[in-house]
């Protein structure tokens, strides 16, 4: 093993499946992986968009890339996408699970707690915590096979190893929508903390590291008052930017890591060290 850091960091030969890739964290991550090296698979629901994007990391960084469409709630189509991922790039030696539903109907998934609905409920969960699910089965399956261990990291949130400050929504608004953090959220997310333990102590014979990455707030159309709000909580006093879970998830990615499994690196600017 080379004990070079810089060279530890590197990601040269190593391919990476990234689901949710065209979003706010995800497409940051994608050029991250890029950037150091390594071959991506870009997984989301639009195939176009996916394919352009994938073309774009591709020209950038001069690695080889592939997108793939498919939501990661249908089993069908997470088997079918982890075999054109590794019929397309060789293997899959790194997994970012990182998609995250997003509702169909806004006004259902901020609804208050009594008056929320179990279909609503199983909406979020079928993407946030069965998708994590299923991915991370059929690329554990992969990694098995292949024999040469791997790094998986799943995205959680703060709000899945603490509860919500309520007070910050009051005149809180996303994308011009009043919001709140919904219970079925910090459910999901504290079930993918829970999940990746459990798969760091099952797959570790078999070389495969599962860690989690949690991010705090994340800028992404909330208006000025929720900033204000959110940003008075946090010791480093700013919400964070989708740049700031770049440098966590190829940490976690890389050989850098390599003694690091089951953890769960909170990237909040210390919210939880309050």
């Amino acid at each position: 093993m080379n004990d070079s850091i810089a060279q530890s960091l590197r990601l040269d030969g190593k391919t990476a499946i990234v689901t949710g890739a065209l979003g706010i964290i995800g497409k940051k991550i994608c050029y991250g992986l890029a950037e150091m090296g390594a071959q991506v698979a870009v997984v989301d629901l639009d195939r176009t968009k996916a394919e352009l994007f994938s073309i774009e990391l591709a020209n950038q960084y001069h690695v080889k890339t592939v997108g793939i469409a498919c939501n990661v709630a249908d089993p069908v189509q997470v088997e079918k996408m982890v075999k054109t991922a590794v019929d397309s790039l060789g293997q899959v030696n790194i997994l970012h699970n990182n998609a995250a539903g997003k509702s169909s109907d806004l006004d259902a998934f901020f609804a208050p707690f009594e008056e929320y609905t179990l279909e609503q409920w199983r909406e979020i969960m079928s993407v946030n915590l069965d998708g994590v699910f299923l991915v991370a089965k059929e690329v554990g399956k992969q990694m098995i096979k292949q024999g040469i261990g791997g790094s998986i990291i799943q995205t959680a949130s703060i709000y899945g190893i603490m509860g919500p400050d309520h007070r910050i929504y009051e005149g809180s608004e996303y994308n011009g929508k009043p919001i709140s953090s919904p219970a079925v959220y910090s459910a999901s997310k504290g079930g993918v903390v829970a999940l990746t333990k459990y798969l760091s102590t099952y797959w570790a014979s078999h070389g495969i590291r599962v860690n989690t990455v949690t991010p705090g707030g994340v800028e992404s159309g909330q208006n000025e008052e929720f900033q204000r709000r959110y940003s008075s909580r946090i010791p480093l006093g700013r919400m964070a930017s989708a740049q700031d879970m770049v440098g966590a998830v190829l940490y976690l990615a890389s050989d850098a890591s390599r003694y690091v499994t089951g953890h769960n690196l909170i990237v909040d600017g210390g919210l939880h060290a309050w």
